[in-house]
């Protein structure tokens, strides 16, 4: 296994989250915000996470060829579910009395939305993130599948010539890869969740 297969499985799942983000949240948001489409949405999302990976990385593959790419949107529609699934149900659960204060000031419902409800609900959003990233450090082992590289590329070549140490040190290495990005997030967590608790 080599440096660059490790770097290539961290610029992979970086760069998948942040466009999780960004598809993720508004959808998250026009889930709480249109109750006509909530149901449609979330169903959906569901659904995309039902599909085993490897299948999901196939259809995509048939569109957008191999490469990158295939794995990045990959990557996205597999962890849309708890980014979007948090989004709504953090803006969902912000406490009434909050909103009503809201009203009350003359806030216009979009300024209401930007400046008081989705700070409330970050840090249940921020929690679906964590959740998202950590997924994505597994699910990109199959990119080596579809001409994406990262470190699968080291397990899939020690599965097929028998090489034990070199698949141990791949799994070992994506062991030490998620548990860095799930405590890194966690401790961000915990400092948004003492940030916006009640006092």
């Amino acid at each position: 296994m080599t440096v660059s297969m490790v770097l290539d499985h961290l610029y992979i799942v970086i760069f998948a989250v942040i466009i999780t983000i960004i598809v993720g949240v508004p959808i998250g948001i026009a889930a709480y915000m249109f109750k006509p489409a909530r149901r449609a949405i979330l169903v959906t999302v569901e659904l995309l996470q039902t599909i085993p990976a490897m299948a999901l990385l196939g259809i995509i593959m048939v569109f957008l060829g191999a490469g990158k790419s295939t794995v990045v949107v990959g990557l996205l529609l597999y962890s849309l579910l708890p980014v979007v699934q948090n989004t709504y149900l953090g803006l969902s659960e912000i406490d009434p009395g909050i909103k009503e204060v809201a009203m009350g000031m003359g806030m216009a419902r979009l300024y209401q939305l930007v400046n008081v409800e989705i700070p409330t609900a970050f840090p249940l959003i921020f929690a679906g993130i964590r959740i998202a990233t950590v997924t994505s450090v597994g699910v990109a082992v199959f990119a080596s599948f579809v001409g994406g590289g990262g470190i699968g590329s080291a397990i899939y070549r020690g599965i097929r010539v028998g090489n034990m140490p070199l698949i141990f040190q791949s799994t070992l290495t994506l062991m030490v890869m998620a548990v860095g990005f799930d405590m890194i997030l966690a401790f961000f967590e915990r400092k948004l969740q003492r940030k916006f608790s009640p006092r």
